[in-house]
């Protein structure tokens, strides 16, 4: 149990448990990634109340009035958004890290064969970063063009995105490559016996699919024609979401249908029940997503206004200047 503490019996959890430690970095990564969205959207959602109160949509205008907290868009307004922008985009980079690498150890401070290994903090930040490029990817590409967005989401910054594709991508290749070689060196017979059946065992269809898609599928970003075909992107992307799901499988899966006892091998099926969670899980995040693509603004206003020529101070002088001139 997480919570309360201590519970009904008066016992306290154990705070040496990885599992309380989970608690804790990603409640603060959740929170912190809340404010973080939500401190984005307070100059937006003030855009938005004032339309809808010029178009006489009251419930409108007060509903996004009590979310964009009173803002004015003061020179104020602006100082102390900035620097709270600034403070929690300081504090979501150092989380990233530690929140992978706090759930790493779940499996990393365990016995099992397969998991208990030193590497898995990196491996999984890498594979964050990874899956993440290419879950955003697989949401941007159709939207920008459902939404004719090819001005603002323009093609070097789809282009930059599948470079880091490619290179966390070699990152989690070589943390596979390294997870084999260790099992050799360390000489632990349950270790190679783990790694050995992962790949030639009952489940090897899905290690195979897990370097398939992520480690062969991404070197073919290093092609400029590829980087530079949305729909190709867009498909090598569905691949990586793919492989990254396996990888979870095999981490999971693999490892405790072959455990120290072979009395309790078994084959891991999936039932009704996991296949409905699944979609489920799907299916709720679809829904919230269109949900924001409905009431919320699809690209950040106020984040584009800021970064258009005409924002900057120097822009007006030069363009009256070169009028001028002609």
């Amino acid at each position: 149990w997480m919570l309360p503490h201590p519970n009904d019996m008066g016992m306290w959890p154990q705070f040496r448990s990885p599992l309380m430690w989970d608690v804790f970095a990603v409640s603060t990564y959740m929170t912190t990634s809340i404010l973080f969205w939500y401190m984005g959207l307070v100059p937006d959602l003030a855009t938005f109340r004032d339309r809808c109160a010029a178009r006489g949509e009251k419930v409108k205008a007060i509903v996004y009035g009590l979310f964009a907290l009173g803002w004015r868009g003061s020179a104020r307004n602006w100082h102390r958004y900035e620097r709270a922008y600034l403070i929690l985009a300081g504090l979501a980079t150092p989380l990233v890290f530690s929140v992978h690498s706090v759930v790493s150890f779940d499996f990393a401070t365990s016995q099992l064969p397969g998991w208990h290994t030193t590497i898995f903090p990196p491996y999984f930040v890498a594979g964050a970063i990874f899956s993440g490029f290419a879950m955003v990817l697989t949401l941007m590409l159709p939207l920008r063009h459902l939404f004719n967005l090819q001005h603002i989401i323009k093609e070097a910054h789809i282009e930059a995105m599948c470079k880091i594709l490619l290179a966390t991508g070699m990152m989690v290749g070589l943390a596979y490559a390294t997870e084999l070689f260790i099992a050799w060196y360390s000489g632990n017979i349950y270790e190679q016996f783990a790694f050995t059946n992962r790949a030639l065992g009952p489940f090897w269809w899905s290690y195979f699919a897990m370097v398939g898609c992520n480690v062969l599928v991404p070197q073919l970003f290093w092609s400029q024609k590829v980087r530079r075909n949305p729909v190709l992107i867009f498909v090598l992307c569905i691949f990586v979401n793919i492989g990254m799901w396996f990888e979870r499988f095999v981490i999971i899966a693999t490892s405790l249908a072959r455990s120290f006892l072979p009395s309790n091998w078994s084959y891991y099926e999936p039932t009704r029940y996991d296949v409905g969670l699944f979609i489920g899980t799907l299916g709720l995040f679809f829904t919230l997503f269109l949900l924001f693509f409905r009431y919320l603004p699809v690209v950040a206003m106020s984040e584009v206004k800021g970064a258009m020529p005409e924002a900057h101070a120097g822009h007006a002088k030069a363009h009256a200047g070169h009028g001028k001139e002609h």
